[in-house]
C-alpha cells in the first residue's frame, strides 16, 4: 500500500487467498465470523452519537455506516451461502453497497438494531458453517458482475476477512482518536 488513505481503507491489507488453505484455516475463519458481533459490540460500547458519526477516513463512511454495511453484506452472504447450499451455481443477486449506505436506516437508525442483527445473524450463519462438509465448501455461486463462480470456502475466507476489514476500521479510528 503505498499512501496514507490506502492504509486507512485497508487497515488489515487487501484480501489474500491462498488456494492451498487447509481444515484449520476454514475453522480459524469460522470462529471469526462467529465473535465478530460481540467483538465489534465492546469495541463501539463507550461511544457517543458524535463518535458514531464520525468517518473512519475522509469520504469513508461513519462508524453507524460501517456497522449497518456488516448486517447488510452479511445478511447477503447469508442469502447466498443457502443458495449455494440449495441450487447449482444460482446466479446471486449483486447490490450496490454504496448506495445503501446513503438510506436512512443505515445513517438514523440505532446501531444497536444492527448489531443485534449480526449477533442473530452469526449466531445462524455459523451453525450453518460449522455443520458443513468439504463437499458443501465446493459449492459455487455466480456473481454477474464478475462473470466469477466463487467457490464457499473462498466466500468463507473472503468473509473472515471483511469482519476483520471493518472491524479494524472502527478500532484503528477509536485509536486514532484516543476514545
Amino acid at each position: 500500500m503505498d499512501s496514507k488513505l490506502d492504509q486507512l481503507r485497508f487497515p488489515i491489507g487487501k484480501f489474500n487467498y491462498d488456494e492451498s488453505s487447509n481444515a484449520s484455516d476454514l475453522k480459524s475463519w469460522i470462529e471469526i465470523i462467529k465473535t465478530l458481533p460481540s467483538r465489534l459490540k465492546s469495541s463501539v460500547a463507550n461511544l457517543n452519537t458524535d463518535q458514531l458519526n464520525t468517518p473512519y477516513r475522509p469520504e469513508g463512511w461513519t462508524i453507524t455506516q460501517v456497522i449497518h454495511h456488516l448486517a447488510d453484506s452479511h445478511i447477503n452472504s447469508y442469502i447466498r451461502f443457502k443458495l449455494a447450499l440449495t441450487e447449482n451455481n444460482p446466479t446471486i443477486k449483486p447490490y450496490e453497497e454504496a448506495d445503501w449506505a446513503k438510506l436512512p436506516d443505515s445513517n438514523l437508525l440505532p446501531i444497536e438494531v444492527s448489531l443485534n442483527l449480526l449477533e442473530a445473524l452469526h449466531t445462524r450463519w455459523t451453525f450453518m458453517l460449522d455443520r458443513m462438509t468439504d463437499e458443501d465448501f465446493s459449492r459455487t455461486f455466480f456473481h454477474p458482475e464478475t462473470k466469477t463462480s466463487f467457490e464457499l470456502k473462498k466466500v468463507c475466507a473472503l468473509y473472515a476477512w471483511h469482519c476483520e476489514h471493518h472491524l479494524a476500521h472502527v478500532t484503528s479510528l477509536i485509536q486514532r482518536k484516543n476514545w
